[in-house]
């Protein structure tokens, strides 16, 4: 990240600097190259944004309402975990806590996709962050609210597409206790667990929904299932069991 140098692309870059910066967005936005039959969907798009007639932010606002990206990501995850991705993709970090998950929830609830991308793009951070014309990265700040931000986006970023699954969102990673390297999750003991964060552990399994619970739940051992069990509500309970009769 010391020697990465941002792609910026203005009124007097070449055709070639344009092609290039489109590589990046795609790398950093779609976490690949779009595929052929891809590409016809998006001619136009791709047109106008080598002819310089449309900027970075515009191309990236246009982009993540089109099916290539939904159905990448959207359609196959939860709505947090797409929340998680987002931030990953347009804003280079991952949700720094729960108010901040709250706010941009209730956006993608009550305004959709299209609602959602445009608060990102629109938003102060993302303005001074990257402007119009520079393709956003796996940011390295030199400040960070908390020790866990940093440790939550350094994870986000390095991480795959499913590597962690497609419910949880990063945050509930490191919250669960559930220990994190190069982007890869393993499960803990039980009891380091319990003892390293018994009061937080409770209050984040308690706040997932059920398709989190249950996702949560195929990917433990039976000793850490035996543990969330035990820290849910009995209204969870009562859903969960009702879940896993269907």
């Amino acid at each position: 990240m010391l020697d990465f140098t941002p792609v910026t692309v203005n009124r007097h870059s070449s055709l070639e600097e344009r092609q290039f910066a489109l590589t990046q967005i795609y790398r950093q936005v779609l976490e690949r190259q779009p595929y052929e039959s891809e590409r016809k969907t998006i001619a136009s798009l791709e047109k106008d944004f080598l002819k310089d007639k449309i900027g970075v932010r515009r191309f990236l606002k246009q982009f993540a309402c089109t099916d290539i990206y939904l159905n990448q990501f959207y359609y196959s995850l939860s709505n947090v975990k797409f929340m998680d991705v987002c931030f990953k993709h347009f804003l280079g970090r991952a949700i720094s806590d729960h108010q901040e998950m709250k706010f941009y929830n209730t956006i993608l609830t009550k305004q959709g996709v299209h609602g959602l991308i445009t608060a990102i793009l629109d938003s102060e951070e993302y303005r001074k962050t990257f402007g119009c014309f520079t393709v956003p990265y796996p940011r390295k700040d030199n400040f960070y609210p908390s020790p866990e931000a940093f440790l939550e986006s350094k994870f986000l970023n390095e991480e795959h597409i499913g590597q962690r699954g497609n419910s949880i969102p990063t945050m509930y990673w490191r919250q669960l206790g559930w220990t994190c390297t190069n982007g890869v999750c393993r499960h803990p003991e039980v009891n380091e667990v319990l003892n390293t964060a018994p009061k937080t552990t409770s209050k984040e399994i308690q706040s997932l929904s059920t398709n989190d619970l249950l996702e949560l739940l195929k990917t433990s051992d039976v000793t850490t299932a035996k543990a969330i069990v035990a820290n849910l509500s009995s209204s969870q309970r009562q859903e969960l069991s009702v879940a896993l009769r269907h």
